[in-house]
């Protein structure tokens, strides 16, 4: 066992699993963003390891971005947005599969890293999945558009960026958040059981489907980055809204 004071990182049988704890509701702050990063890089160098599960050992999955940090004011929250941009990146592109396991409430950044993952696996409950920006008064980045449009049905994609409802795992499932909903009791041996089933895949074959399946994606998402995610074009769009 390994990991961060945010992150343990767990290997057993091919698979690492991904804990995100912070003590509180899972804030997707600078930190920890930073330490996702770290882990997601060790993972996916790591030869041993053929799986990353991500699970939290709270019940919120995660409170999305660190909302204080945009308070903060142009430098902090640049730097927070392209890390939480380009750690969606990494998974999106990752060459081994990524697994999500979601047992509460998901907010943006939360929902962005689903969003970016191969499966995704949810329990149920009284909790809600989705990204509610222009209900708080941000206006969506680029690079968390272009994760929505791969991933939500057309519907979905319109309904829930323009009037940020977030949605019951079930609807959620409906979606595009999340693949599978199960019983909450039953969640993590299911996420485990099924990241182990996915050592099995041929690796080389996975990698290269993925590049070839998700490159527009991956394109789009990096065009976005760079081109709204300087301290130019971002205080632009912030004059500008």
């Amino acid at each position: 066992m390994s990991g961060s004071p945010r992150i343990t990182v767990t290997a057993r049988d091919g698979v690492a699993t991904l804990t995100m704890d912070d003590g509180k509701v899972n804030a997707m702050s600078p930190a920890m963003l930073t330490d996702l990063h770290d882990a997601f890089e060790a993972a996916t160098s790591d030869p041993d390891t053929k799986v990353i599960l991500l699970a939290s050992s709270a019940k919120v999955f995660s409170a999305g971005f660190d909302l204080s940090v945009f308070a903060s004011g142009l430098e902090g929250t640049l730097a927070m947005l392209r890390l939480g941009a380009e750690l969606a990146e990494r998974i999106l592109g990752c060459p081994k599969p990524v697994v999500t396991a979601c047992a509460g409430h998901t907010y943006p950044m939360g929902a962005f890293l689903m969003l970016a993952a191969d499966l995704r696996l949810a329990a149920e409950g009284d909790y809600t999945i989705g990204m509610n920006e222009v209900k708080i008064g941000l206006t969506l980045p680029q690079f968390a558009i272009e994760l929505a449009r791969h991933r939500l049905t057309p519907a979905h994609f319109n309904r829930c960026l323009m009037t940020g409802e977030m949605l019951p795992p079930a609807e959620a499932a409906l979606a595009g958040f999340v693949d599978k909903v199960v019983p909450a009791e039953q969640l993590m041996d299911q996420a485990r059981y099924a990241a182990h089933r996915l050592t099995q895949i041929d690796m080389t074959a996975h990698a290269g489907s993925k590049a070839k399946a998700r490159g527009p994606a991956l394109a789009a998402l990096r065009a976005a980055i760079d081109a709204e995610l300087t301290p130019e074009a971002f205080a632009a769009v912030q004059v500008a809204s």
